[in-house]
């Protein structure tokens, strides 16, 4: 099978695609903001949702992360005006027949089939400070979703990352080893989640990507991956030529 390709819509600076490259994917993103430390292979500035709609169907997985203002415990707060693009995202995905996840902060209005903490993971931390950063992930079918994952094992010093910097803060170079991510600024880091947590959903996605394919091309000689074509500018023929 040739390398899968993944569309990370909402990109940022690419916190979840790293996690998706180190699981086996190509990478391409999309944001509505020029990202110029962008981590994947190819990205394309524009409207999330409407790039889903109109080139989704291309890829062979797809992961999304609509801005989580409007349901964090500032906005709970504050109550500032953000917009809920959750269920206009989710709409996209669906159409487009493709294993996805969504993922958002606590109290977003999704399932959470599967929810990460930073303290599950122990390369996160920086000597006794250990990251606190909770996040759910929505997929498209709950089985995707990793059955073991390890419990919150938060240590006795925290380090929380969000706005301009946290409860505990000791500068920027500390949030890069916390979240393993070493190549974006504070706030890029701020809109990030760690690759540590893609990386392990992306390796449920591929063995989804594998079974899709076997089922779509049983007889193995048109293995669908956007590779085939999208790098080339080309509408992919792989459907078409399997059927023929």
């Amino acid at each position: 099978m040739s390398q899968p390709v993944l569309l990370d819509a909402f990109c940022g600076a690419g916190g979840a695609t790293r996690g998706y490259q180190l699981a086996g994917f190509r990478v391409v993103g999309v944001d509505i903001t020029d990202q110029p430390r962008y981590c994947g292979e190819e990205f394309h500035r524009g409207d999330a949702i409407d790039f889903i709609r109109q080139h989704g169907h291309e890829f062979d997985a797809i992961h999304a992360s609509p801005p989580c203002q409007a349901h964090t415990a500032v906005q709970t707060m504050w109550k500032r005006d953000h917009p809920n693009l959750i269920p206009a995202t989710r709409e996209a995905l669906e159409a487009t027949g493709l294993p996805w996840v969504i993922e958002n902060v606590p109290g977003a209005p999704m399932r959470k089939d599967l929810v990460l903490c930073g303290s599950m993971f122990p390369e996160l931390r920086d000597g006794d400070y250990g990251l606190i950063r909770h996040r759910w992930f929505e997929f498209s079918d709950p089985a995707l979703a990793p059955v073991l994952v390890p419990s919150c094992n938060h240590a006795p010093v925290t380090v929380s990352v969000f706005g301009h910097g946290g409860h505990v803060y000791h500068g920027v170079e500390q949030w890069r080893r916390v979240m393993g991510i070493d190549w974006a600024t504070r706030d890029e880091i701020a809109q990030a989640i760690p690759p540590a947590f893609t990386e392990l959903v992306g390796r449920c996605f591929l063995q989804a990507v594998e079974a899709r394919t076997e089922a779509l091309f049983p007889d193995k000689s048109w293995k669908h991956s956007i590779a085939c074509a999208w790098h080339e500018g080309q509408s992919c023929t792989c459907k078409e030529k399997a059927a023929a």
